[in-house]
């Protein structure tokens, strides 16, 4: 993850959080805990929701200094903005107390039960996504540690039976791709992707690739999910910075090739939805929570 790209955390953070409200219809108090809705919370992600396993990583995306956490309670504690990620929040709407990093060696026994945070900065689909950063862990890698890890501890706690309601009434979040984009494929320098693929080739890619770690987090037991698109990088400083577009103006181009990538994902959330009708599938329309805060500033007191 670009450092420029690290300051529309917070505005990617409130729309997010603005959507999953809207969706989930959940109220609370923004300095209290709701009481408890659901079991746990696994989160699987980037920037936009790591809470400090990059911290653990030879990586050079980290956020453990100011002025990241300059909002937050403990400081800065490897969360790329200043205060809570969008997942902190939905936390508190749904009685689970912020969740721990997965590297964090002391995320062990009991400490899962609330459910673990998997995200990790300058991460992607692909697992080559931001290797010029160093250590991250890919959503492949992520799965794994799910899988291999969590579970495991899990299993030793409690009796299979119950590991299975207790999985079913989970929320797994996922927030993936921005990387894809950003970290490889407009990146032709160090990636070779732009070459290899058109965009709704590569789109496609992400999505078979999406497609299967996401059927391997449900055939462990998992039966809620929150998937989220891409915003409009296009908008995003870095991209505004490059040249490419008229002083004021975000990058078209970028924002298009987005297009294909965001309506496959909706798509796939409504066939999830089809072929699995034991499980619960909802698609984060981050594109145009984002393009309304960036169309309609005066409505976020902006």
């Amino acid at each position: 993850m670009k450092p420029q790209v690290e300051k529309m955390v917070k505005i990617s953070n409130l729309m997010l959080w603005l959507w999953v409200t809207a969706t989930m219809t959940v109220q609370c108090s923004k300095a209290a805990v709701a009481p408890r809705q659901v079991a746990a919370l696994f989160v699987f992600g980037d920037s936009l929701v790591d809470v400090g396993n990059n911290n653990f990583l030879s990586s050079l995306a980290k956020a453990n200094y100011y002025p990241y956490g300059i909002d937050f309670t403990a400081g800065p504690s490897g969360r790329f903005t200043n205060g809570e990620t969008f997942v902190d929040m939905l936390g508190r709407m749904l009685g689970i107390p912020y969740l721990p990093a997965f590297a964090d060696p002391t995320t062990v026994g009991t400490r899962v039960l609330n459910g673990v945070n998997y995200a990790s900065a300058a991460a992607g689909i692909l697992d080559e996504t931001g290797r010029h950063y160093g250590q991250r862990y890919s959503l492949s890698q992520q799965v794994e540690n799910f899988q291999f890890i969590t579970l495991n501890q899990l299993r030793t706690i409690m009796n299979g039976a119950n590991l299975s309601q207790y999985l079913a009434k989970s929320i797994a979040i996922l927030v993936f791709g921005s990387n894809d984009y950003l970290n490889n494929y407009l990146l032709p320098s160090l990636y070779s992707s732009s070459y290899i693929y058109s965009p709704p080739d590569y789109a496609n890619l992400l999505l078979n690739r999406y497609t299967r770690q996401i059927l391997a987090l449900y055939s462990m037991g998992l039966r809620k999910f929150l998937i989220t698109g891409v915003g409009p990088l296009g908008c995003i400083p870095y991209e505004r910075a490059s040249g490419q577009a008229q002083p004021g103006r975000c990058v078209d181009y970028v924002n298009q090739i987005l297009g294909t990538f965001n309506e496959g994902l909706r798509s796939l959330v409504t066939q999830l939805n089809t072929n699995h009708p034991d499980a619960k599938f909802l698609y984060g329309n981050t594109y145009a929570a984002f393009g309304d805060i960036i169309n309609s500033p005066a409505t976020y007191g902006k």
